[in-house]
């Protein structure tokens, strides 16, 4: 493992860790059975039965994978 020669200051690391910032997710609304759902684009979504039960995963309309 890489070892540094010299001991990092303290207002260089609060620095380097201030860069990072959190984003907020684009959602996508779409209109599903006269019901607005937010969804995360290119993402697969679950399909339920009308019990609630989860079926499968489907991507643009077509079953991607059992649950």
């Amino acid at each position: 493992m890489a070892v540094p020669k010299r001991k990092k200051s303290r207002s260089n690391t609060h620095s380097r860790r201030s860069q990072w910032k959190a984003s907020v997710p684009a959602l996508v609304k779409t209109i599903e059975n006269g019901k607005v759902v937010y969804s995360l684009p290119h993402r697969a979504k679950v399909v339920e039965d009308s019990q609630g039960t989860e079926l499968y995963l489907e991507y643009k309309g077509r079953k991607v994978a059992d649950v």
